[in-house]
């Protein structure tokens, strides 16, 4: 029988037992095992789902094996329950295995968009650094609301909906402003070109842009279509620190922790950021062609 762990003075060893219980007997039952480390933090089911950004409802289905979390879901709430970094990463890799590794867009357009932008905030609020890649659009936490819209009208979301996910996605920018947390974003010159929006607001959304890159922890870098690159752009992605890493597809998000994978995500940004503008040379970039927008939109008609 296993004794019965409690919320005293030495927590950390009951979690530190229960998961290497779960690596030995339990492997394959992600959610009994998440439930046994909640149990032995001591902390309540409502508590970890607020701390995880996730309904109460959600994590009891997880708990009791009803759906099969996502990588990112484990992560989230072994976060929220405070199990050591070292045996986090395990636990994860064990349900990265285990779970589908891509969901479909259409069914975060069922559970809700804006809940899934709280669950990247989560993720973020546990980030030292993030790095993005992105060839085809601005980074989130750097759009604009109007370039918020612009990107989420395509997901044939309802007007209520595209409110709140706008509404959730504006919120999780506060985290740029935190010193403790670094930003390295790389883009491409087409994306700082591609006509999502009017002249002005386009013009609007770099001269966002070029204020962010000033930020002390916010580095931008900007790929010039002139540069010579020995592989071509794709698909966007995102790695938080070195443990997880977002891909976009066009039809879904795929989500890895395994280590050979974000190591080749790593690589792979570190060959862009290489080729990339940053500072006065990727704000002069930026400038000029915000000024083109800002021309347009002066000799456009009345």
């Amino acid at each position: 029988m296993a004794p019965t762990a409690r919320c005293g003075p030495e927590p950390r060893r009951a979690l530190r037992w229960v998961v290497g219980a779960a690596r030995k007997h339990v492997r394959g039952k992600i959610g009994s095992t998440l439930r046994e480390l909640r149990k032995a933090s001591g902390k309540e089911a409502k508590a970890v789902a607020r701390s995880a950004a996730m309904s109460a409802s959600k994590l009891s289905r997880i708990e009791t094996g009803k759906i099969a979390p996502t990588a990112m879901d484990v992560d989230r709430i072994l976060t929220a329950i405070g199990v050591p970094d070292e045996v986090r990463a395990g636990i994860v890799e064990t349900a990265r295995r285990e779970a589908t590794e891509a969901t479909a867009w259409r069914l975060y357009r069922r559970s809700g968009f804006h809940l899934h932008q709280d669950a990247i905030r989560a993720v973020e609020a546990e980030t030292a650094v993030q790095r993005i890649f992105q060839p085809s659009c601005i980074p989130g936490l750097c759009q604009t609301p109007e370039y918020v819209r612009a990107i989420l009208s395509t997901k044939g979301l309802t007007e209520q909906v595209l409110s709140q996910t706008i509404g959730a996605r504006i919120q999780r920018q506060a985290v740029l402003f935190e010193p403790s947390k670094s930003f390295r974003y790389v883009i491409t010159e087409s994306v700082l070109r591609w006509r999502l929006l009017s002249p002005l607001a386009m013009a609007v959304q770099l001269d966002r842009l070029i204020t962010l890159s000033r930020l002390p922890n916010v580095r931008i870098g900007v790929v010039p279509l002139s540069t010579h690159t020995a592989e071509p752009p794709s698909s966007s992605f995102v790695v938080f620190d070195n443990r997880l890493v977002i891909v976009e597809i066009p039809h879904a998000e795929v989500t890895t922790s395994e280590p050979r994978d974000v190591e080749l995500y790593l690589d792979r940004f570190d060959r862009f950021e290489r080729a990339a503008l940053f500072g006065d040379a990727m704000r002069e970039m930026a400038g000029r062609i915000r000024d083109e927008f800002f021309r347009e939109q002066e000799s456009a008609p009345e």
